[in-house]
Formats: structure tokens, C-alpha cells, sequence
């Protein structure tokens, strides 16, 4: 039998506050949580001066696909993440062979180093003792629509749609949390929301929970993606009988408005949560802003062909600066508010880290060329960091991350030279301003926003807690030294404060570094609380 692993002389979270205690691990679980008697052969782990916590939940990452690569896991453990929640956005591997996320989302997600079929079951087994971390999965609608309608735009028949149920329910049966929607992207940009409440009975009816990025850019449009919220719940609650709780992904508005939308969704008889991320600047697939969805939603040779070809040059050209200029969120500063992460084209690599006015300056040509002609280069595969208009002070965001269904998401993207830092920072930042600093939270509240509240809310079982009988994904933190190292200049600074960590009863992080320890797991929906 394995020797005990007892946590010696930390603190544990008691109600709203901190008591003394020491922590014993069992196996997978916590067996005790109080004053913990020595035993011969323990394995004591002096905590003391810092505090066990429950490992933390990132609510919306794009980790999919990098979770046995050692400098991903190691950015995410040196925040105390110990479990992702992927399939994100609408667009993931699985179901189908994984091709359609890996060519469209290879700028966010990557290419899954093993997944090719086998839908929601395979990709979990992929994760199973191949990663430091655990993950959970959303069934994504647009991979859903991709592996039956294809590309096109036009309404899915009846037929169609009963196919994609049985796609959805078969994902929930593999284990799946829920379904996710991304509605401003290819192909979720043409799903209405009738299909989507479809799609959403098997989830319903499996009590999973309907995760959305909303249509219409968020902001000031925020009012037509929770108004399509309710109208799918209220679909759905025709055919099922019940609504499925609802998360908002990635938040992003003003306090008020983000307050408001979510108690009309309540008034409406909406279970609405969401996650934010503790920054203003956000990250998207370079073409996102810029290219006519019909555009975006062509192959990549199709697309790149439809670039390159001169007789359609000057029409593209127009229709993508008109879009940059009249959107909610860049404008007719666009091209100094785009800064290039990720262009998959080599002799590119110059540009990683400049916006894209500086970059176009370089090259001397017009920005708008310059994105097209990297686009091109790319086959698609760019990624872009977009400053706002009006970025939102701490003191608005603290007001965010006050609300009760507030949850931690990082909205992580990896891949790239120069990434978004939220990647690497989200959850240290978190800890450092909005704990320590700011004090928006307390210790207590920390925990129900990284922690608890997310294992609840995505079904994930005896997690998010520190007590006996719950599975020992614990973090040891460094209250007075938690700190975030990841900038907007040096996106990839690793946390600091965090240098213990266990998944599974297991040691993962030690001393600030990764051991060779693989316990994670596809972590299967669970109604245990």
C-alpha cells in the first residue's frame, strides 16, 4: 500500500475564513483534514506558512490538444491549474477525425499530437495518464455541424438535425460536460437558435450544462447574445421539459451591463454563470475580424486561393477594412490595435510581437495587405491579441469578478511566438490583485470562483473542496509571494508563489518544478457533489 503523503502546519479554508490544519492523502483522496497523528512511513510535506487549496478549474481553456506538452502543463501548474475545461468555442477534435479543428483552429488549439476519431470517449482516454493535468470536455456544436452539413451555410434540415443530436447524445454518453457554441465563428456563425436548442435536448436530458460564446462580439451587444440565450433555454425547456444551465464564456462588458444581462437571464428563468479573465485585451484567429464569414468558413486552399487571386484583390480588400472599421471593438484604429502571436509562415517570424501597422510599416505595405498576405502565407493559421477602445480599469473588473457566478477562465491560447500572457498569468494575477491587493475576494471567495464553483457547475464530482473524501487535486500557495510574471511584452513569465502541487494524490509540481508524474485523467461528468 502506498505510504501517506501528510501536509504539515498550513492553513485550509473553514466557512469564510483560514484555520490551521494539517492535510493527509490517501490514494487519490484527502482521508483526514484536522490534526493528523504521525504514522511510520508518511510522506510529511512541510506546508507551513502557506495554504491548501483546492486545485484550480480554468473554466475555458484552449489546452485541448497540448496537455502532454511539458512547458504547457508547467505554465498551468505554476498557477495551481489542475484541471482544464476544453472543447471550447464550438470547435474541437471530437467528434469526427479531429482535421476540421486542427486546419481551422490551429492557431488556438494546435494539432492533438494522437487524436484522429473515436469522438468524445477517445479523446478523453487520450488525456488518460498522458498528462500532469486533468481535463474535461465539451461536445462543440460547430464540429458537431461541420461532420454533417459541412461548410455551407444553409438552415439544417430535420434529417440533419436528428443527426446531430445523436451526435451531441453520444457525446454526453462518452462523458462530456455539456455542449459549447461559438457563435461568431465558422460554422457556428450560421447555427440559429432553434438548431441550437436542438442540439441542446440530449444535454438537457443528460444534465450537462450549454456553454456559449455569444453572438454579436459582446460589449455593447451584449443584449443580443443573452436574448438568444433565453430563447434557446426556452426552446429547449418545450421539447425536454427542463433548462440546462447555461455559462457565458469569457464575459467581456461593462459592470453594469454584465450584471444586468445576467439577472434578466434569471428573471427569464435562466441558470446563468460565466467566466472572465483578469485582463482588457482579448485573442482571436487573425481572420476573425477581418474576413467576410463566408471567407473564413472556405478550406484553407480555398481561402488562400480567393487571397492571392488579383480580380477579387480589391473587393476583399474593401470588405475587410470595412469590417475592422465598423467593429464594436476595434475600429478606425484597427490596425494599430491588432499585435500579431502567431503566424504559422516562417519567414514571418520578424513580425511575431508587432502590431500590425508596425509590421505593414516594415514591410511597406498597407496594413490591410499586410493581414491579407500573412493570412495567405499562413494557410490561415495566425493569431492576433486585440487591444480595446476603452479598457476597463481594475476597479470595473473587480466589480466583475464580485458577482457570485463569476468563475476563472483564462480563454488560454498557447500556441505562438508571442501569445496573450492570460495563458501563463490569469490565475496568479488573479490571486495577487483581486486577493491580496484589491481585496475583491478573500481567501474563501477565491476558492468558490477557481475552485468550487466550477466543479459544481461542470459536474466534476468530489473536486473544489478540501476535505475527507474528496480527490486530492491540491496547491499549495504562498499567500504573501503569489504573483503573475506574464506581460503583454513577455507573455510567457511563469507564476510565482505556487511551487507544490498534487493531482490525484500525486506530486505533480515540486519545488517550482515539474515531476515525471502523469496522473491526469478525462474527467467524465458526474453528479456527485
Amino acid at each position: 500500500m502506498k505510504n501517506r503523503v501528510v501536509l504539515r502546519g498550513g492553513s485550509v479554508i473553514d466557512g469564510p475564513g483560514l484555520r490551521c490544519a494539517d492535510v493527509a492523502i490517501e490514494a487519490e483522496t484527502v482521508s483526514e483534514v484536522g490534526r493528523v497523528d504521525a504514522r511510520a512511513g508518511d510522506e510529511v510535506v512541510d506546508v507551513s506558512g502557506r495554504l491548501v487549496l483546492p486545485g484550480f478549474i480554468d473554466a475555458h481553456s484552449h489546452a485541448d490538444g497540448l496537455l502532454s506538452d511539458p512547458d504547457v502543463t508547467l505554465a498551468l501548474l505554476r498557477q495551481g491549474v489542475t484541471t482544464v475545461i476544453g472543447g471550447q468555442d464550438g470547435v474541437s477534435y471530437a467528434p469526427g477525425d479531429g482535421e476540421y479543428a486542427s486546419e481551422y483552429f490551429a492557431a488556438i488549439n494546435g494539432r492533438h499530437p494522437t487524436y484522429r476519431g473515436g469522438g468524445v470517449a477517445a479523446y478523453l482516454a487520450s488525456v488518460d495518464g498522458t498528462s500532469a493535468l486533468n481535463a474535461g470536455y465539451l461536445v462543440p456544436a460547430g464540429t458537431v455541424r461541420f461532420e454533417v452539413c459541412g461548410r455551407r451555410s444553409l438552415p439544417a434540415s430535420d434529417d440533419e438535425r436528428r443527426r446531430m443530436r445523436e451526435l451531441v447524445a453520444q457525446g454526453m454518453s462518452d462523458g462530456a460536460l455539456g455542449l459549447s457554441t461559438g457563435l461568431d465563428y465558422t460554422p457556428g456563425i450560421f447555427q440559429d437558435a432553434a438548431e441550437i436548442a436542438a442540439l441542446c435536448e440530449p444535454v438537457a436530458r443528460a444534465g450537462g450544462v450549454y456553454v456559449t460564446h455569444m453572438r454579436g462580439g459582446y460589449e455593447a451587444n451584449t443584449a443580443t447574445g443573452t436574448a438568444e440565450i433565453a430563447e434557446i433555454s426556452r426552446l429547449t425547456a418545450g421539447t425536454t421539459g427542463s433548462r440546462p444551465p447555461v455559462h457565458i464564456s469569457h464575459f467581456h462588458a461593462d459592470a453594469d451591463i454584465v450584471r444586468d444581462q445576467l439577472a434578466e437571464l434569471e428573471a427569464a428563468g435562466v441558470d446563468a454563470t460565466f467566466d472572465a479573465y483578469p485582463y482588457t485585451r482579448g485573442c482571436t484567429l487573425l481572420g476573425m475580424p477581418l474576413l467576410p464569414p463566408e471567407v473564413s468558413a472556405l478550406p484553407a486552399s480555398e481561402a488562400v486561393a480567393l487571397i492571392a487571386d488579383p480580380s477579387r484583390r480589391a473587393e476583399l480588400r474593401e470588405k475587410c477594412t470595412l469590417r475592422a472599421v465598423t467593429s464594436a471593438s476595434l475600429g478606425p484604429e484597427w490596425a494599430d490595435m491588432i499585435t500579431l502571436a502567431h503566424l504559422a509562415a516562417p519567414e514571418l517570424a520578424w513580425a511575431h510581437g508587432l502590431t500590425l501597422r508596425e509590421a505593414a510599416v516594415r514591410a511597406d505595405v498597407e496594413p490591410i495587405d499586410f493581414a491579407l498576405d500573412v493570412l495567405a502565407a499562413s494557410r490561415m493559421e495566425c493569431s492576433a491579441v486585440m487591444a480595446v477602445r476603452s479598457p476597463r480599469t481594475g476597479v470595473e473588473l473587480a466589480r466583475i469578478f464580485a458577482h457570485p457566478g463569476q468563475m476563472g477562465g483564462s480563454d488560454g491560447i498557447f500556441v505562438g511566438a508571442h501569445p496573450h500572457p492570460r495563458a501563463a498569468g490569469s490565475f496568479s494575477l488573479f490571486l495577487r490583485e483581486y486577493v491580496r491587493e484589491r481585496a475583491t475576494w478573500t481567501w474563501s471567495d477565491a476558492v468558490h470562483h477557481l475552485s468550487s464553483s466550477p466543479a459544481r457547475r461542470f459536474g466534476l464530482g468530489r473536486r473544489g473542496i478540501v476535505e475527507s473524501g474528496a480527490v486530492a487535486d491540491l496547491v499549495i500557495v504562498d499567500p504573501e509571494a503569489v504573483a503573475d510574471t506574464a506581460t503583454y511584452e513577455s507573455p510567457r513569465g511563469h507564476g510565482v508563489g505556487i511551487d507544490d502541487v498534487f493531482v490525484a494524490g500525486i506530486r505533480v509540481l515540486a519545488d517550482g518544478e515539474r515531476t515525471d508524474a502523469l496522473p491526469g485523467r478525462g474527467l467524465r461528468r458526474s453528479r456527485q457533489i
